[in-house]
C-alpha cells in the first residue's frame, strides 16, 4: 500500500517525465485560502514587526534628540549667564518694522554708555534696487575702547536681524592705549 507522500512524489515525476507544468500561483488570488491564511498571517507580522524594528529604532532617535536638546539648554544657560542682554530685544519684533537709525543707534548706544556727543549719524533715503528696499547710514563714533565697540556692534546687528554692517574703519587715537575712532557704513532691508 502506498503511503501519501509516495502518491504525491510518483505524481509529481509524472508530470516532470511528460513535461507537464503545474501552475500553482495561476489562479491564486480565486483561491480563498489566501484570503483566509495569508492576510492574517500578514496582519499578525505588522505588530511583530513595529515591536521589533521599528520601535528601538523610534527609541533611538528619541533618545539622541533628548540629548541635543539637554546639550542646547547647556549652551543656552551659558549664554545667559554671559550676555543676559540678550533677552531685552526678544520680544520687540513689532518694533522692527518702524526702523530708524537714529532710534536704533541711540538705544544701543546708550545701554554700552556712548555719550550722544560722542557718535554722529547720517543716514541716506530709502532707495529701490531688484524689488528690495533698503536704506543707508554711516555712524562715526569719536572715541570708544575696542571691547565696548565690539559689544556695541554685535548688540545692534543683533537686535535688528535686516541691519548689516558693511564697512568698518578703526583708527587709533594717538597717545591712548585702548582709544579709538570708529566709521562704520550699515545698510537696513526692509
Amino acid at each position: 500500500m502506498n503511503s501519501k507522500p509516495d502518491v504525491i512524489i510518483s505524481a509529481l515525476l509524472l508530470c516532470l517525465k511528460n513535461d507537464i507544468r503545474i501552475d500553482i500561483m495561476k489562479d491564486i488570488h480565486k483561491n480563498p485560502i489566501l484570503y483566509y491564511i495569508a492576510v492574517p498571517v500578514l496582519i499578525g507580522i505588522w505588530p511583530l514587526l513595529v515591536w521589533m524594528v521599528y520601535l528601538p529604532e523610534t527609541e533611538k532617535k528619541w533618545e539622541k534628540g533628548k540629548a541635543q536638546y539637554e546639550k542646547a539648554q547647556k549652551v543656552i544657560e551659558k549664554i545667559l549667564t554671559i550676555d543676559p542682554e540678550r533677552l531685552d530685544f526678544s520680544g520687540s519684533k513689532a518694533k522692527s518694522a518702524n526702523f530708524d537709525y537714529t532710534n536704533a543707534v541711540d538705544s544701543i548706544a546708550s545701554q554700552y554708555k556712548i555719550l550722544a556727543t560722542d557718535y554722529t549719524i547720517s543716514s541716506r533715503p530709502v532707495v529701490s534696487s531688484g524689488g528690495r528696499k533698503s536704506q543707508s547710514a554711516k555712524v562715526i563714533i569719536k572715541e570708544i575702547d575696542i571691547i565696548r565697540f565690539a559689544k556695541f556692534l554685535s548688540t545692534i546687528q543683533l537686535r535688528w536681524a535686516n541691519l548689516q554692517c558693511t564697512q568698518v574703519k578703526l583708527t587709533k587715537k594717538k597717545g591712548l592705549a585702548d582709544r579709538w575712532k570708529v566709521d562704520l557704513d550699515f545698510k537696513y532691508y526692509f
